[in-house]
């Protein structure tokens, strides 16, 4: 495959595969504590990228620094982002709310990349946000339903918005001279470190070794871990951080189509206009 068509064909990837992990989230909520089934993914990607990198004979960071921002990255991208949201829900944040809030990061990116990355966001891309936000909202909204939401659980999933949002411009900063593969290694091994302590207090390790659970784990490894998150990536390191968070406005839509086809969740005529309202806004971010 060209450069120039890998280039093409990641953006619509990343959003395919990103969206799968609403619905492993669901498959293994029955067989598995989240933070210990976090864990286990996070060492387990460590140890095949390793293997990768020890096969493709690419040289490991020389520098404790590379190593540090590689790790923070990973703690931030990883760790507390995926660790709040997996903890909010499975302490009775509705699936919807935590998506709504994981939508605001697009929204956080355009504030903060100006001030820590000197992005300039054109007032279209601004526009292109605000309307993919207004998408999101309209693919989730059915969903919320009418239960009270926890106000512990709303701030750590709110931690965890905020985490993937600093992450992604910390990659940014720091990450741009590592192998993609060495970095994500890295990562890893920081969202195992910060994962860990949090096992032993909060959880008691239970997995159920169920065939679910197992290919679940299979494709949170290989399909989340080094798929997604080395096109996330790739797509940091080749273009401006605002119009990468903007992408995530398509995962609500995406994860609610495939829940449709795996689960038959319905699809409302509402969440189909915030659908097409979602991919308008993307469009419209990605040209400045």
């Amino acid at each position: 495959m060209s450069p120039t068509l890998f280039a093409r064909l990641a953006p619509p990837l990343f959003v395919l595969i990103w969206a799968t992990g609403f619905i492993v989230a669901r498959l293994v909520a029955p067989y598995a504590e989240p933070l210990t089934f976090l864990f286990v993914r996070y060492v387990l990607a460590t140890l095949v990228l390793a293997g990768i990198v020890v096969v493709a004979r690419v040289s490991w960071p020389r520098r404790w620094s590379d190593w540090r921002n590689s790790m923070i990255a990973g703690v931030l991208l990883h760790g507390f982002y995926l660790g709040g949201v997996f903890w909010a829900v499975k302490h009775g944040l509705p699936a919807g709310i935590s998506a709504l809030v994981a939508g605001l990061q697009p929204l956080a990116t355009g504030l903060l990349a100006g001030p820590l990355l000197g992005e300039r966001v054109s007032p279209r891309r601004w526009a292109g946000i605000g309307i993919g936000f207004m998408g999101a909202a309209l693919v989730v909204a059915p969903k919320l339903g009418d239960g009270g939401v926890p106000p512990l659980a709303l701030f750590v999933c709110v931690l965890g918005m905020l985490s993937i949002t600093f992450g992604t411009i910390w990659q940014k900063r720091t990450g741009s001279n590592l192998d993609l593969r060495v970095n994500a290694a890295i990562q890893y091994i920081g969202a195992a470190i910060v994962t860990l302590p949090l096992v032993l207090l909060l959880e008691e390790g239970h997995m159920d070794l169920t065939p679910p659970l197992l290919g679940a784990l299979a494709w949170a490894v290989f399909g989340l871990s080094i798929g997604a998150i080395g096109l996330l990536l790739f797509l940091i390191r080749q273009g401006a951080v605002v119009g990468v968070a903007t992408l995530l406005y398509l995962v609500p839509p995406v994860a609610a189509l495939m829940a449709f086809a795996l689960f038959g969740e319905t699809l409302s005529l509402i969440q189909l206009a915030g659908m097409a309202l979602a991919a308008l806004g993307v469009a419209v971010a990605s040209r400045n």
